[in-house]
């Protein structure tokens, strides 16, 4: 029991040392995160549109 103490003990005390993020902060962080995600999925999809076409056309022996 007395490592489990230890170990709350330690644990608070490096908790009150973060830096938290104050509201606005994580809010902007939030958008700059949900933002970047969109643009990457439209450019997976249109990654993905353009390289399934290139394989189908590969594989149908066009070339």
């Amino acid at each position: 029991m007395f490592k489990v103490g230890k170990f709350v003990n330690q644990t608070t005390t490096e908790m009150k040392k973060v830096a938290w993020p104050t509201k606005d902060e994580l809010v902007a962080s939030t958008i700059v995160v949900l933002v970047s995600t969109f643009f990457l999925a439209i450019f997976i999809g249109i990654a993905d549109v353009f390289l399934s076409r290139l394989v189908r056309v590969l594989i149908s022996g066009v070339f």
